[in-house]
């Protein structure tokens, strides 16, 4: 408690800031409670409240932090209109990727649930600003390709959301190192995106490929009932060859 007693207020609040983090990341803001604040960082819980006003207050700092961090990797990865839309996609994957790599603590907490007080300042807010981002290159890189930029917005969407989920995974499941996951994203995302179709359908799934297959299966079965004696005389000739090879010796001997 004496070391702790000579820091001054600013490394009181970086302390706070860091051990409250640590917590939140481990356990969620509603598990977290300002007894157990305190206690990890052995000061009292006035302390806590002197510097913060209470868990709610550092909570809402140590988020703001995070965002900001995130955002300046995202928005500096995105804010280059005259680079090759790939080199966009990879700086995109690789500035999440290392974020998360590198503040894995700030990122747990930002994908955690949270308290709905600030709506605006939520990961999700982070990630709306960030696809319309993404949605206004997208549509510019459509329109040169002479693509409908209709879908633009749900392209976005796809490619944000991929790349977060992915990084959640990986903050996980740490299998291979951010280049390579990076690789990967790129791989699919990019690929994908070189090879739009302009109106692209379901082969299978969709309504109209649904409404062609039950009319193919409708002319199918109304071509069978046109001629049932044949489809009988083909089914008994495979179950009874032999009483088929008789009846054609009785008829050949009743016309002879």
């Amino acid at each position: 408690m004496s070391i702790a007693s000579r820091m001054t207020s600013f490394q009181r609040r970086e302390q706070l800031i860091a051990v409250g983090r640590a917590l939140f990341a481990a356990k969620g803001f509603e598990a977290v409670s300002v007894e157990e604040i305190a206690a990890n960082a052995k000061v009292s819980k006035p302390i806590v409240y002197e510097h913060f006003g209470g868990k709610e207050g550092l909570y809402a700092v140590v988020v703001d932090r995070e965002m900001r961090t995130l955002t300046d990797a995202l928005i500096a990865a995105l804010s280059d209109p005259e680079a090759h839309p790939r080199q966009i996609v990879e700086r995109a994957a690789l500035g999440l990727l290392t974020y998360i790599e590198e503040h894995a603590e700030g990122f747990q907490v930002l994908v955690r649930d949270s308290p709905s007080t600030d709506p605006d300042g939520s990961f999700s807010s982070l990630l709306g600003d960030v696809s319309l981002r993404v949605e206004r290159l997208l549509a510019d890189s459509f329109k040169r390709s002479k693509l409908p930029t209709k879908g633009v917005p749900y392209y976005a969407q796809m490619l944000v959301g991929m790349t977060v989920f992915t990084g959640q995974y990986w903050a996980d499941q740490p299998k291979v190192n951010k280049e390579q996951l990076a690789a990967h994203i790129v791989n699919l995302a990019w690929n994908g995106l070189s090879r739009l179709q302009a109106k692209p359908e379901l082969r299978f799934e969709s309504a109209k490929a649904k409404k062609e297959a039950a009319k193919q299966a409708a002319q199918e079965h109304k071509q069978a009932a046109k001629s049932p004696d044949v489809a009988d005389e083909q089914e008994l000739q495979q179950e009874h060859p032999e009483d088929l090879n008789q009846s054609a010796t009785e008829t050949t001997k009743a016309v002879d």
